[in-house]
């Protein structure tokens, strides 16, 4: 590959990425075509690595070296787009990894990975322009030089016939073939894209169902009403009684909450405790074994500590009385491993599934990202929620 094909391969991937359709992905009646220029919300592939959108077009079609779109996140880490040459022996990626733009392109037995810019996960529009100079690729940001990356190969190795697939939200490499592996899920959406001015439609599974992007955005991890997200809560070690036990924290006005908030499901398979927003009667309920009690909803952070033998609740500054159960050793089975949901009862075809935002969660002091769940229904959001003045 020389310097000339890298380009096209690194834009047109800018360009596809934002483009689609690849070969392999599936006869025509398995999918359906769409412009790429509208606004495409690229966070509903949750647990996959395919792509969301894919096409494919001829090296000797390409007729423009630059393409550009508008892009708006609150995610720090995730693919935007990808593309390949070769059948996948040449690769290109541009995604952001602490919130910074990231290329990487591998070829033959060569990696590159080069990051920098700014930030682009603070939840406004930038203008993303890829083009080539020579023979380095520019990546412009709001009229910017943000990111350069330069490839130079024998000019033997120069070749543009063949097919170039791009793709959308995903990768068509193994995970581990990347130099910096990264998580592929990006919760972001894309708009008015000018993709080396190729007119090929995008192909998306038939059965794809298109989620609008929101007009504006807050931070935050937004439930529809449509799923939930499973941890473990081994992976959060809590302290002994004296030390402070379990302790989970959900900022976010409870009044706009409606549906399970969160439940713990032990070995036997059915929630040691619930804590349900009921949006109609303005109460939070909160189930402990047997017992039930209420606290009122309104502009108010949840907080929830679960000692050997007991839990407590607080709401605002409405706090419930020790809810109290001997039968067992709750922080002992939180290290051994129980379920913790977020958003609904795993299992529980009743459990009213959580609509609202969670503004950001806490277990044991620590941020939890929806994205590395154990489970996570694709439509829930992990880091943006519709903008509530």
């Amino acid at each position: 590959m020389g310097p000339w094909e890298v380009i096209l391969l690194l834009l047109c991937m800018s360009s596809t990425c934002l483009g689609q359709a690849v070969e392999g992905s599936g006869s025509r009646d398995r999918t359906r075509l769409i412009s790429g220029r509208g606004s495409i919300n690229l966070g509903q592939r949750w647990g996959s690595k395919s792509p969301l959108m894919n096409t494919s077009a001829n090296l000797t079609e390409i007729t423009s070296i630059k393409s550009s779109f508008e892009f708006r996140t609150l995610d720090p880490e995730g693919v935007v787009f990808y593309g390949d040459t070769k059948g996948g022996a040449d690769w290109f990626v541009l995604g952001l990894r602490g919130g910074v733009p990231e290329m990487q392109v591998g070829k033959a037995n060569t990696l590159t990975s080069v990051a920098g810019g700014p930030k682009l996960n603070d939840g406004k529009w930038h203008k993303v322009e890829l083009r080539s100079e020579g023979v380095f690729v520019v990546l412009e940001v709001d009229g910017t030089a943000a990111l350069v990356l330069g490839l130079h190969t024998n000019p033997e190795d120069c070749n543009l016939e063949g097919k170039m697939r791009l793709s959308l939200g995903g990768i068509l490499v193994r995970e581990l073939e990347l130099l910096n592996p990264l998580r592929t899920e990006m919760d972001g959406c894309v708009r008015a894209g000018n993709w080396l001015n190729l007119s090929t439609p995008w192909e998306i599974d038939v059965n794809e169902e298109l989620r609008p992007c929101f007009d504006e955005i807050q931070k935050g991890s937004y439930f529809p009403g449509t799923g939930l997200a499973l941890f473990n809560s081994s992976d959060f070690p809590a302290k002994q009684m004296d030390e402070g036990g379990a302790e989970v924290k959900i900022q976010g006005h409870s009044s706009e909450w409606n549906g399970t908030v969160l439940s713990l499901t032990g070995s036997q398979d059915k929630p040691v405790l619930t804590i349900t927003a009921k949006a109609q009667t303005a109460e939070l309920i909160v189930t402990f074994g047997t017992q039930t009690a209420t606290l009122k909803l309104g502009p108010h952070s949840l907080a929830l500590k679960l000692s050997s033998h007991a839990v407590q609740v607080e709401l605002g500054q409405q706090q419930l009385s020790k809810l109290v159960d001997v039968t067992h050793d709750w922080v002992t089975m939180w290290n051994k491993g129980m379920v913790l949901a977020f958003g609904g009862v795993p299992g529980d075809s009743d459990s009213q599934w959580l609509e609202g935002c969670l503004s950001l969660i806490q277990v044991q002091g620590q941020d939890v990202d929806l994205d590395w769940a154990l489970q996570k229904h694709s439509f829930i959001s992990s880091h943006s929620c519709p903008f509530s003045p």
